[in-house]
């Protein structure tokens, strides 16, 4: 009689999720994931699948994590821009923060370019980022908020496209205040 495979799912993806963050996902071995995951190779198999669909899974995971945390955060701020304001600081906290970059970055370029289920992800979690920064954006300037601009769409797409620059700049330079600058610089120039 087959022994029943009993383990925490969601830890054990959580902990996938952090050696692809660090290693990538063709720098990963399934003896590391397992390892990781404190499971054997057939465990993984029997309940979760291969490492495709381990990495889904953990940039899923990973995605909807953000997205729950940004909406907790950004919940109670009732000023739209101070709203925008954080959002773009709580970004930088990530950028200079997190040890291996942003996940979703990382698999954008190493993976999503040639995988439709894995650009299908993360097509989701920036369609949820530009969702919620452009009704922001809308509100705050339906609340003359934001005078800058009265295209929300240009506006959230510029907000949008300055975490890229940072990551990029961060994982070359390594320079926390050069990215706090910048972004005390956008700040600045959505309140004019």
């Amino acid at each position: 009689m087959a022994r029943s495979v009993e383990f925490d799912e969601q830890l054990a993806i959580s902990r996938a999720m952090d050696v692809f963050w660090k290693k990538g996902y063709n720098g990963t071995t399934m003896r590391d994931l397992t390892e990781a995951m404190g499971i054997s190779s057939s465990s993984l198999y029997n309940t979760i699948g291969d490492k495709h669909q381990l990495f889904l899974k953990s940039i899923k995971y990973y995605t909807e994590s953000r997205m729950a945390a940004a909406r907790k955060q950004l919940q109670p701020i009732k000023s739209p821009l101070k709203a925008i304001e954080k959002f773009i600081l709580s970004s930088v906290y990530a950028i200079t923060n997190e040890p291996n970059s942003c996940l979703a970055i990382k698999t954008t370029f190493e993976v999503a370019t040639t995988d439709e289920q894995v650009q299908k992800i993360i097509k989701a979690d920036n369609e949820f980022t530009y969702n919620l920064l452009i009704n922001l954006v809308e509100k705050a300037i339906e609340a003359k908020e934001i005078k800058v601009s009265q295209d929300a769409e240009m506006l959230t797409d510029y907000i949008i496209n300055h975490f890229s620059g940072w990551h990029e700049s961060f994982i070359i330079h390594r320079d926390k205040t050069r990215i706090k600058k910048m972004a005390a610089f956008l700040i600045r120039q959505i309140n004019q």
